[in-house]
């Protein structure tokens, strides 16, 4: 584990105000506005469609291959617009990409979500059609959230189809646990307010699909989703072949990946992240101790996907803004970067 100096205003101290502040106000602060130079259709795994958009710059030091959490579209999702810009600006190419049944994704497919288990197939033939497409390798899987889960299934199928052109995986927050983390979130307040403010996302999502395709998704079926298992049990785990919700979360939680992966990884993680369970840090803390490819940033405090950073603590990094987890995940790909 890196040792390390962040701390966040003092209003932010808490990791559930730096939770919210995060999803609702730190994006109106951070204002870096997308502006791809083209579009792709990649075939993902089994062929499945999936939308990207890319820039490439002069002389790349590689390429980011970044997409986003449990919710959204290539459209809103300032986070990944404000990694984009600051990659960038360091040189490196970027494509981000709509995970399956998001954004124009969805449009171009009904295949659903699977948590990692294709995802991660999609992130190694999305860097093979990149490479055929004139971006810059390396290629870095890039996630948060869930988006970090489906990054590091990416970087363990790279690993054992042996993909060298992939550099490794750099991940915000990722969810390591689904089983553990959403028992976790119905034990306290707070956790039972962010599990029904996701879920009701995912109910617009699934009202979504069945708009795009309504004789594949009942809406009945739809309007009774009201947990984030719920939605699973709903659509998921019977097209991928699962007796329960449980079973599906065990079989796709990337945590016991962690030891094997032998790639380089880098991941941040927040001790008072309030949405995963937190007796997954010292887990976590002994997997980086034992696995000399991983590249461990634990801090105290920063939410989840938050880290935003104070004056004083810009100041000491030299960061432009105070997206201070983003400027670490930069530095990290542009020391492998070499």
């Amino acid at each position: 584990m890196q040792s390390l100096s962040y701390w966040p205003p003092v209003p932010l101290h808490s990791g559930v105000i730096h939770t919210v502040f995060t999803a609702y106000v730190q994006r109106w602060g951070c204002l870096y506005p997308w502006q791809p130079h083209t579009s792709h259709v990649f075939q993902g795994a089994e062929g499945v469609p999936l939308y990207g958009e890319g820039y490439r710059v002069g002389q790349a030091r590689g390429t980011l291959i970044a997409t986003y959490g449990i919710t959204g579209d290539l459209k809103n999702q300032w986070y990944l617009h404000t990694l984009a810009h600051w990659a960038i600006a360091r040189g490196f190419d970027v494509l981000l990409f709509d995970w399956r049944a998001h954004g124009r994704s969805a449009e171009l497919s009904p295949v659903l979500t699977s948590d990692g288990l294709y995802e991660g197939q999609d992130f190694v033939a999305i860097a093979q059609q990149c490479q055929a497409l004139g971006y810059t390798p390396p290629y870095w899987l890039v996630g948060y959230s869930l988006g970090g889960q489906l990054a590091l299934w990416g970087a363990w199928y790279a690993q054992q189809q042996g993909k060298t052109e992939i550099g490794g995986a750099a991940v915000i927050c990722p969810n390591l646990d689904s089983n553990r983390s959403l028992a976790y979130l119905g034990t306290t307040f707070w956790g039972r307010q962010f599990e029904g403010a996701i879920s009701r996302q995912l109910q617009h999502l699934a009202r979504h699909l069945h708009r795009l395709y309504p004789q594949l998704f009942d809406l009945n079926t739809v309007a009774k989703i009201d947990t984030i298992a719920g939605f699973d049990a709903a659509l998921v785990i019977d097209r991928l072949g699962f007796s329960s919700v449980a079973e599906y979360y065990a079989a796709s939680s990337p945590l016991p990946l962690l030891p094997q992966l032998r790639i380089p990884l880098w991941i941040l993680y927040a001790a008072d992240d309030p949405l995963f369970d937190p007796s997954l840090v010292p887990e976590l803390l002994t997997i980086a101790e034992g696995n000399p490819a991983l590249t461990l940033l634990l801090s105290e405090q920063g939410g989840h996907v938050g880290f935003t950073s104070d004056r004083k603590c810009q100041r000491l990094w030299g960061d432009p803004d105070y997206c201070w987890g983003i400027h670490r995940l930069l530095d990290w790909l542009e020391q492998r970067a070499g």
